[in-house]
């Protein structure tokens, strides 16, 4: 017998004979593939893997083979199982280069993710890809992102080494009830929040609302603010400094088990070193336990405004270009006792975070003449400015920020408002210069109010 393989029907084996028998143990590729869900599981016969994992839960798949794979597969199902072979079909996004165009090796934009992984890392790269894998949205992929989130990992790694230093080796559990500070009440609400959103997001397959409500809660709350805040409880002894131990290690437990199934590799290695009695793996910990009593939407309007307070004064130091090692001496006029009690319950807190050197709280002190002010929540934040700034020379270089950025918006105009350039170049580019515009705009809005404010105190 003669093998004999061709694109068209042939009439004549290679060896002269005509008498042609097409072979029968041969299945389209589609027709086997739609199979799959059940001849995996070693159908026809009725094995115990196929009367276990029959029905699956979830396919993944692209738009592009949803007639081809998925279609078949359901109808296959149908007959030969008399049940559908999964319950929902997840189509995950495309991935394209930065500027929307599929890759190709013609084209020169594609991005080897080897190379990725060997230069940025696997979870960086696995995190970027979740963040931007939004429903009914194609993937922008640039390295410029990936290493964007590659800084998100670099921040989670050294969160977590400065958690470790500060953990005893057997930690002890605190019971909840008995926390009392503002700080810790507060990131217990958040933590109880981030898990309900993470559940509901990975419940309706909102991957990338997933991955952006831990980039959030990690980066902003816990080592923005939280992780800030607590240094100040790692120098008390006692119960004090327990409480936050405690704290800190539940909230980086928790957070390691929910970012694990996103980048399981840095997550697994810091779970080796977590202080804890139980040793299991990560990948057997259950998703974190509920607990209600943390959740407490007071809690998180009382720290809010503690956290706009001390962001007041550090726009005001910012904007001034005060020297980070300057401390300040703030009046603080709140519209209530509710107000002056947290700030006053909460000074220490302020005068460490905001870098202060007084507070007066409701104080019959006069300011000096020379302050700056912004206003949150009805209370009043004065900051004085005698001894912190050279007006002078502050002045000098807000007029050469103003002729600058003038200069910059004036450019800009001229470019869009000529045809030549915003009907030929592509239109990415003119969107992204009139982003710029509008953002240049927006910016020389806020120096032109800094820079009356400062020739105003020169004048004084």
């Amino acid at each position: 017998n003669t093998v004999l393989v061709e694109e068209e029907q042939p009439t004549t084996c290679t060896c002269g004979s005509k008498e042609l028998k097409q072979e029968e143990d041969v299945l389209d590729t589609w027709f086997s593939s739609a199979l799959w869900p059940f001849s995996t599981l070693g159908w026809p016969k009725n094995t115990p893997e196929l009367q276990k994992f029959y029905p699956t839960s979830v396919l993944v798949t692209g738009f592009d083979i949803l007639f081809f794979w998925v279609a078949r597969m359901m109808m296959l199902g149908l007959h030969f199982m008399k049940a559908v072979p999964f319950k929902h079909v997840y189509i995950h996004a495309l991935v394209r280069d930065a500027q929307g165009k599929k890759m190709s090796k013609s084209s020169g934009n594609v991005i080897d993710p080897l190379n990725v992984i060997e230069t940025y890392g696997t979870d960086a790269l696995r995190f970027t890809l979740t963040a931007f894998a939004a429903m009914g949205r194609d993937i922008r992929l640039s390295e410029d992102r990936i290493e964007g989130y590659r800084h998100f990992i670099n921040k989670l790694w050294n969160a977590s080494r400065f958690a470790l230093m500060n953990l005893p080796e057997n930690i002890k559990e605190s019971p909840l009830n008995t926390i009392t500070e503002l700080h810790h009440l507060w990131f217990l609400h958040k933590l109880e929040e981030t898990k309900k959103s993470v559940e509901e997001s990975l419940d309706s397959y909102k991957f990338n609302d997933t991955a952006q409500t831990l980039y959030k809660f990690l980066w902003n709350d816990f080592c923005d603010w939280y992780l800030e805040i607590i240094k100040l409880d790692m120098k008390e002894d006692g119960e004090k400094k327990h409480q936050a131990q405690y704290t800190l290690w539940l909230g980086l437990r928790e957070l390691l088990i929910l970012l694990h199934p996103i980048i399981p590799f840095v997550t697994s290695e810091i779970w080796k070193y977590l202080p804890q009695n139980n040793k299991a793996d990560i990948s057997q910990e259950l998703f974190p336990q509920k607990r209600p009593e943390c959740f407490s939407p007071q809690y998180l309007e009382d720290m809010t405004f503690i956290q706009e307070v001390i962001v007041a004064i550090r726009t005001i130091r910012a904007e001034l270009n005060i020297s980070p090692g300057h401390k300040l001496s703030v009046f603080l006029n709140p519209t209530n006792s509710k107000q002056k009690e947290l700030l006053t319950s909460n000074t220490l807190l302020l005068i460490s975070l905001a870098r202060l050197n007084e507070v007066y709280i409701s104080s019959n002190k006069k300011p000096p003449e020379t302050t700056a002010s912004h206003i949150v929540q009805g209370c009043d934040v004065i900051v004085s400015l005698a001894g912190a700034i050279d007006f002078q020379a502050e002045l000098a270089r807000l007029t050469k920020e103003c002729k600058k950025i003038e200069k910059d918006i004036h450019g800009l105009q001229e470019k869009l408002q000529n045809p030549n350039f915003t009907e030929r170049a592509p239109k990415h580019i003119v969107e992204a210069d009139k982003d710029r515009l509008n953002a240049l705009l927006e910016a020389q809005k806020k120096l032109l109010v800094l820079y009356e404010n400062v020739r105003k105190n020169c004048k004084n």
